[in-house]
């Protein structure tokens, strides 16, 4: 009888804790339905053109964007939006770090900070966003200057 219950503790699944386990599942899964989503998608359009039907289905269309002051505003400042949201993202990072009880030695506390928190996702969410906001005021302060 020891053994049989030895054997069943050896064998129980990890029940996934914390909310990073739960949203590691969920991109994996939404990873895989986009992949089997346009790989599904190709294959009917493969199958449309080659039985001759691509111009009923539109499928050839070429969808060119109007080189409207609006579209070509938008794509001015690339290299700024994307140096603004690294830079707020690396911001988030050194907070958190600061914030984190493992800084002061106690590795328990660490723990619990890390893997059973969601502060940690929302600081860096918070400080992305402010990198967002501000590449959109200066985007829209430089256009009315």
């Amino acid at each position: 009888m020891h053994l049989l219950s030895h054997l069943t503790n050896t064998l129980k699944l990890k029940i996934m804790k914390g909310p990073f386990d739960v949203m590691m599942v969920a991109v994996i899964f939404y990873a895989i339905f986009q992949v089997l989503k346009n790989f599904t998608d190709f294959l009917l359009r493969r199958k449309i053109i080659r039985a001759g039907h691509f111009d009923s289905a539109g499928i050839l269309d070429q969808k060119i964007p109007s080189l409207t002051t609006e579209s070509q505003e938008s794509n001015k400042y690339p290299s700024l939006k994307w140096g603004l949201v690294a830079f707020f993202g690396g911001i988030g990072f050194i907070i958190i770090d600061q914030m984190s009880p493992g800084a002061v030695g106690n590795q328990d506390n660490y723990q619990n900070f890390m893997h059973n928190s969601m502060l940690p996702f929302g600081i860096e969410l918070v400080s992305i966003s402010l990198g967002f906001i501000t590449y959109f005021l200066i985007v829209n302060f430089s256009k009315k200057i």
